[in-house]
């Protein structure tokens, strides 16, 4: 087996390193210089690690206004009065008058008095939201030029040309490649696929390299500058992937699933500040929704490279947002490259506890959107094909044999029913004999399995990967897709939970919004934000709806589990971190037409805000 070359030095290897400021033997001009740069950047690491340790000292009692508003999502689903916050940790939880007297006696004479928090009237604090599948640096780079909401193939091609009118260094120079994303042909009308030749019709777009991501991140729309770059390098076939192709044979502009690398390899590597503006973007957004902590469904060794520079750098750690948010990170599986599994060290709770990365990221098939998800069946719209595996079932078996064998968590993207089956028959053979609890495999999303399949995923104890917000986006156009029968194996929540299945809640951004609240109202209700479904405003297959507690505990404690976590994050217990969110609404209680419109107060990690104020 080979995996893909490791572009990066920090990505490969047994331990990654950041790469030096300076040559490794410097001239002698430039050492008095080396010499001032670093001392100035040790004695800023320490100040900010010595800020960072002072904050750490804060001591604090949250407490609720009117009664218990707490919620601890501790076993029993405890609601808490208050909660006693010391050295970045949940030293307490209880009463007030208990809490705050416990403090007198034990703990004010060596730190003082115990300065208490009030939540504001309706307001609740809940544990620190964990979005337990996201694409960090991916969504940052698609705010660079978004083209979600879209409703014409032609209001994507003007949103690009305002983008380069915008942009003085884009407009003068039709050699540089323009990236954006988000677009989504299900909403166009007729469905139509864009093509090239829609982006040579604006004379500004025209003649320009650009390479734009559909919504669901498997297919690329390309121009015909960027086909041209292909060049002789454009096959017939790819190994699962298609290059879209017209009637007579040519290229349309399409690239779908691993199709999609016959041009991203042609570019460079993004810079390291490209990659602190995506992440800086991207954590900023997550924080001011909630989330304290993502699970990246796929590094590749730059972004891998990158994170590990920021974890193991001081200066750079306390200088980015990287501080503010945890990252639990999949490393991205290639099957064309030398297998690391075996060699290469898991990072751990670095920088503080705020980034991980101890699993491995598969592709099964593709996208249900754009016809690459691996069905037993044909497509009821497109009978000729039953989608493809982007990996092949053997492959897939060997590389999940040996993950496993080596200790790494072991996540795959499975959406067709016979994806998820082929991917459950080699989680089955690897796992005999194992201890599932040591190694915690996800499939990751999940989306449409046989009955059996669903008993499978429960009694093999994989972990469930679902985002409840693909349910309500897909539910236009799915039944189009699979047909009246089996669309109702297709998000089956419920069904999931009732055989014995552990589900961790995500939303899969930039696909969908990272708004958890997004999720968690799709979880409850299956309706859309306008409060529509295809099967009315009941709810799309409402047999299927999670409870406000399910969904909460999805978002949570199960977010924590499925990322070895559960001992320190996902509730508000003694001995756990400080990490939480305040809304101003119970979102427990409110009538649910009320959810989407709840907004965050504060957003805390190691019991310091990171976003708004206690």
């Amino acid at each position: 087996m080979r995996f893909k070359s490791l572009k990066v030095d920090e990505g490969s290897g047994a331990e990654a390193h950041s790469k030096p400021f300076f040559p490794s033997v410097p001239s002698k001009s430039v050492l008095s210089l080396a010499a001032a740069v670093a001392l100035v950047s040790y004695l800023l690491s320490v100040y900010y690690a010595s800020a960072a340790h002072r904050a750490l000292l804060t001591t604090y009692a949250l407490c609720s206004y009117g009664g218990p508003q707490i919620y601890s999502v501790d076993a029993q689903n405890s609601l808490v009065d208050c909660i006693v916050v010391h050295n970045g940790t949940v030293l307490d939880v209880g009463a007030e008058e208990r809490v705050v007297g416990h403090w007198n006696v034990n703990m004010r004479s060596a730190h003082g008095p115990l300065t208490v928090h009030v939540l504001p009237k309706g307001a609740i604090a809940i544990p620190g939201i964990s979005d337990s599948h996201g694409h960090i640096l991916e969504y940052g780079a698609s705010r660079e030029l978004p083209l979600e909401g879209t409703k014409t193939i032609q209001e994507a091609v003007a949103r690009v040309r305002s983008h380069i009118l915008a942009n003085r260094a884009l407009l003068d120079d039709k050699k540089k490649v323009i990236m954006g994303g988000g677009w989504d042909h299900t909403v166009w009308p007729a469905g139509r696929m864009p093509t090239a030749a829609d982006l040579e019709e604006d004379e500004i777009v025209r003649g320009r390299l650009l390479i734009l991501q559909s919504k669901d991140c498997h297919a690329l729309w390309i121009s015909a500058s960027a086909l041209k770059l292909i060049g002789d390098d454009l096959p017939k076939e790819v190994d699962g992937g298609v290059v879209v192709r017209d009637e007579i044979g040519r290229p349309t502009g399409l690239l779908y699933d691993n199709a999609q690398e016959l041009i991203l390899a042609k570019q460079p590597a993004p810079t390291y500040e490209d990659l602190r503006k995506r992440f800086d973007v991207a954590a900023r957004d997550a924080l001011a929704l909630g989330i304290t902590s993502v699970h990246d469904a796929g590094l590749d060794p730059s972004s891998m490279a990158f994170f590990q520079r920021c974890a193991i750098s001081p200066l750079q750690f306390h200088f980015s947002s990287f501080s503010y948010i945890r990252v639990y990170a999949m490393r991205f599986f290639d099957e064309t490259a030398e297998y690391w599994g075996n060699t290469s060290k898991k990072t751990i709770d670095y920088a503080e506890g705020t980034f991980t990365a101890r699993s491995v990221k598969l592709f099964a098939d593709g996208a249900l959107r754009t016809g690459g998800a691996a069905l037993y069946e044909p497509y009821e719209d497109n009978p000729s094909t039953p989608g493809f595996m982007r990996t092949t079932p053997e492959m897939l078996k060997k590389a999940i044999t040996l993950f496993l064998r080596d200790g790494w968590q072991t996540n795959v993207h499975a959406i067709g029913d016979r994806a998820n089956g082929i991917v459950l028959d080699a989680f089955e053979a690897a796992l005999h004999g194992a201890n599932v609890t040591t190694l915690r495999p996800r499939l990751e999303h999940a989306q449409m399995m046989t009955l059996p399949d669903m008993a499978r995923l429960g009694q093999l104890g994989v972990i469930a990967s679902v985002q409840p917000t693909h349910v309500t986006d897909d539910m236009w156009y799915a039944q189009d897709r699979v047909g009246p029968e089996r669309i109702k194996n297709l998000y089956a929540f419920r069904s999931l939970l009732d055989n014995g299945a552990r589900l961790t809640l995500g939303s899969d951004f930039p696909v969908e919004h990272p708004n958890p609240l997004g999720g968690f109202f799709a979880a409850i209700t299956r309706v859309s934000p306008s409060g529509d479904s295809p099967h009315g405003p009941g709810g799309w297959f409402p047999e299927q709806r999670l409870t406000r507690e399910e969904a909460l505990r999805g978002m949570t404690i199960d977010a924590a589990y499925a990322s070895f976590t559960e001992h320190k994050l996902g509730s508000l217990e003694v001995g756990k971190r400080a990490d939480f969110v305040v809304f101003n609404k119970n979102i427990m209680t409110i009538p649910v037409d009320e959810i989407l419109s709840t907004h965050v107060l504060a957003t805390v990690i190691d019991g310091v805000p990171a976003y708004g104020t206690i």
